[in-house]
C-alpha cells in the first residue's frame, strides 16, 4: 500500500471495488487515461473523484449505491476526444481516489465518514475540482459542511440542477436524500438566497416546500422559465450571481433532472424533465466557469436502468462535459 493510500484510509477513503489501470499509451481511451491513487506521482491533479456509495437514507427505493462503480465501468465506452468541441481531455490530469467507506447500517455514521473524507480531500486537493459521485443526494449536505469545515470563513453559493427542492424537513424521516438543501440553510452552512435551483417543473414539489424557499430566498428558476430565457444563457446568469455574492461554488447535479425517458434510471425518474442535450450543455457551461470548485452527481440507479444503461451512460457524459468545460478554459487561458 502506498503512502497517499495509507492517509487516505485514515478519512475512510478506500480503494474501490471495481478499477482500470492508467497506461501511458491509454490510445484515447477514458478508462485508461484516468489516475488511480495507487499509481499517483504526487503531481497536481486538475480534478479529483470520490465515490458515495450511499442509497439507504433515499426516500424511495434506490440502489444509487451501486452507482460509483457501475460509472467507473463505463469508463471504457469512452473516448477522451470530445469531437463536437475539438478537445482531447487528455491535456487534463484527472485522479480517482476511490470510494469512502459506508457503515452497513448506521446512516448518521456513513454521512460523518463523507464529511470526513470530503475534508481531506478539499485538504490535500486545495488546486483541484472535487468530483463527487453520489449516492443519493444526502451526500451533497454531508460535502457541503466538509467544505465548510475546511473553509468557515468563505460564504459557499450552491447551483443545483434538480426537479425537487430537496427542502423536506428531517424531523419525520431524518437526513434524507429529500433533505440537504434544507440541512446546510437550517445548519447555517449556506444561506437560501445563496442557492439557485435550475429546472423545477411539474408536479412534484408540495406547497409547504415552495413556502419554504420563498422564506428563505431560495432561488427557484423553473425548467418552463430557464428554455424561454436559453438553458445556458440561465446557468451562466446564475452563476455570475453567485460569483458576486459568495466565494465558493458548489454545483449539485441531482440526475432527476433529466425526463423519465431520457434517464429511466434514476430513483425519482419524471415526465416533463430536461433533455440529455439540455443537460450536457449546462454541464458544459458550468466547467468552463473558472469559479467551479466542486460538483456532484447524484441519485442515479444503475439498478433501474434499462437495456443499454441509458442512464449510466449519460452520467458518465455528463462527467466528461463538465471536464471538457474544463479543458477549454484551460487551452484558452493559454496551459
Amino acid at each position: 500500500m502506498n503512502s497517499h493510500r495509507s492517509d487516505l484510509l485514515k478519512a475512510f477513503i478506500q480503494q474501490p471495488e471495481w478499477s482500470w489501470t492508467k497506461e501511458a499509451q491509454h490510445e484515447g481511451r477514458v478508462h485508461h487515461w484516468i489516475e488511480n491513487v495507487n499509481e499517483w506521482d504526487g503531481k497536481k491533479a486538475d480534478a479529483v473523484l470520490l465515490g458515495m456509495p450511499l442509497s439507504r437514507s433515499s426516500i424511495s427505493v434506490s440502489g444509487a449505491s451501486e452507482y460509483p462503480d457501475a460509472f467507473r465501468k463505463s469508463w471504457r465506452g469512452f473516448s477522451t476526444f470530445n469531437l463536437d468541441e475539438g478537445v482531447d481531455l487528455s491535456s487534463l490530469s484527472v485522479l480517482d481516489l476511490g470510494n469512502v467507506m459506508m457503515h452497513g447500517t448506521d446512516i448518521l455514521e456513513s454521512h460523518r465518514r463523507i464529511q470526513a473524507a470530503t475534508v481531506e480531500a478539499a485538504k490535500r486537493f486545495n488546486d483541484s475540482v472535487t468530483i463527487g459521485i453520489g449516492g443519493d443526494h444526502s451526500v451533497t449536505a454531508c460535502a457541503v459542511r466538509g467544505l465548510k469545515e475546511v473553509y468557515p470563513d468563505e460564504t459557499i453559493g450552491i447551483l443545483q440542477l434538480d426537479t425537487h427542492l430537496d427542502l423536506r424537513d428531517t424531523s419525520p424521516n431524518g437526513p434524507s436524500n429529500g433533505t440537504p438543501i434544507r440541512q446546510l440553510i437550517d445548519g447555517g452552512a449556506v444561506k437560501g438566497e445563496h442557492v439557485f435551483n435550475i429546472g423545477l417543473h411539474g408536479y412534484f414539489n408540495a406547497p409547504a416546500l415552495i413556502s419554504y424557499a420563498k422564506e428563505h430566498r431560495v432561488n427557484m428558476i423553473t425548467l418552463k422559465q430557464a428554455r424561454q430565457k436559453g438553458i445556458t444563457e440561465t446557468v451562466q446568469a446564475a452563476l455570475a450571481q453567485l460569483k458576486q455574492t459568495t466565494d465558493r461554488l458548489y454545483v449539485t447535479v441531482d440526475m432527476d433532472v433529466l425526463d423519465i425517458g431520457f434517464a429511466p434510471g434514476v430513483p425519482a425518474s419524471t415526465p416533463g424533465g430536461m433533455t440529455t442535450q439540455e443537460l450536457f450543455d449546462a454541464l458544459l457551461v458550468i466547467g468552463k466557469d473558472e469559479s467551479l470548485k466542486h460538483i456532484d452527481f447524484v441519485c442515479l440507479d444503475p439498478v433501474k436502468d434499462t437495456v443499454g444503461l441509458p442512464t449510466v451512460k449519460a452520467g458518465v457524459y455528463s462527467f466528461l462535459q463538465v471536464l471538457t468545460g474544463m479543458a477549454l478554459a484551460k487551452r484558452e487561458r493559454g496551459e
